[in-house]
């Protein structure tokens, strides 16, 4: 069974709906704590991603479904609020009638300071080490360097994105069951590949490395990264290899209960899966409906439940489907995970959906 020291986890990491309006200065709520990391999609349409952090700033836009250099959108985010967070009218993240998810996480609460612990400074570093969660902005030199996280633990997975130029601008992510040596793009649906933007060097529970790719430590340019430690009962980055068989799916133990789930195939190319319990219980279904988004394109939701099932357990989760997006037969995947455990150090137990 398993014990954590997050005893609540939608204090620091959660999924919100709400439908648009296209009204100005709108006070979105209940999100449950001031979210330092804002992820928009709407559901029903194709507009792009939207992330928002507290580091960048309010109305500074980037994509995941795209290589594009940081937007300035005034009409976009306004505030990051105790409760949620208030929008503009665009389109993106509030149109009248349309239908949207936010995911939501907690870094420290504002911009942070520098880190001073890697060879590069960082501009500005915010961290939450009690989810394991930090948003750090740094300048490239064009040599191999490190840079700190704040962490004080080991991350799993680090997604890194250039904000000046689209040369280059693809999403880097370090996930640590690809290894050091390893690249993957969350734009794209590509399957990983070899890479040197982690300099063949394992993260640290203090700064990450970096080598010399432009994607990552280019001279000149600034980058945003995006670095998550696991945290017992609360969040997984791992691995599972797939069955092909909707009769007979793999489940994937985390010790707590998925409230989020994105996973990819490591030799498959296809898409990032994304799915929530919030969308899942909106579609009409409950658990593991079926309710789809996908990192790397802009695709409006799919509600598929035979091929874009993701079961949530009160301890793992389970492919449900055969497709290659989640349980392609002979291949394996990578997952982030956050949700809440089974029972925390205060003694409140989690029931299962």
């Amino acid at each position: 069974m398993a014990y954590t020291t997050i005893n609540k986890s939608s204090l620091h990491q959660g999924t919100l709906l709400y439908v648009g309006d296209e009204t100005n200065n709108r006070a979105i709520t209940g999100v449950g704590f001031q979210p330092d990391l804002v992820w928009f999609k709407s559901r029903g349409n194709t507009y792009w991603h939207q992330l928002f952090d507290i580091v960048r700033g309010v109305n500074k836009s980037l994509a995941t479904n795209d290589t594009n250099a940081q937007e300035n959108r005034t009409d976009a985010l306004e505030s990051f609020d105790s409760d949620g967070f208030t929008i503009d009218n665009g389109a993106n993240q509030n149109q009248d009638g349309q239908i949207f998810v936010s995911w939501n996480w907690k870094a420290g609460g504002g911009q942070g300071s520098s880190n001073t612990d890697g060879s590069i400074n960082t501009t500005y570093t915010s961290v939450n080490t009690t989810a394991g969660f930090s948003i750090s902005q740094y300048t490239g030199t064009g040599s191999a360097a490190t840079v700190g996280h704040g962490l004080g633990a080991v991350p799993k997975l680090i997604i890194i994105k250039k904000l000046n130029s689209s040369t280059g601008g693809d999403w880097y992510v370090y996930h640590a069951s690809n290894g050091n040596d390893s690249k993957i793009w969350l734009n794209q649906n590509s399957a990983k590949g070899t890479g040197t933007h982690m300099n063949n060097t394992t993260p640290t529970s203090s700064v990450f490395s970096i080598g010399t790719p432009t994607e990552v430590n280019n001279s000149g340019d600034t980058y945003i990264a995006y670095c998550f430690a696991e945290k017992v009962g609360y969040s997984k980055f791992g691995e599972y290899s797939a069955t092909g068989s909707s009769s007979l799916p793999p489940f994937i133990y985390t010790g707590f209960k998925p409230q989020f789930v994105m996973t990819k195939g490591k030799s498959v190319a296809d898409q990032w899966s994304i799915t929530d319990t919030a969308r899942d219980d909106a579609v009409g279904g409950g658990n593991g409906t079926g309710a789809r988004l996908t990192a790397d394109s802009n695709s409006a939701e799919s509600t598929n439940a035979t091929w874009a099932s993701i079961q949530k357990y009160s301890n793992g989760f389970s492919p449900q489907g055969n497709d290659n997006v989640t349980n392609g037969s002979g291949q394996t995947y990578i997952y982030m995970a956050f949700g809440q455990t089974l029972v925390g150090t205060n003694g409140v137990t989690a029931k299962a959906r």
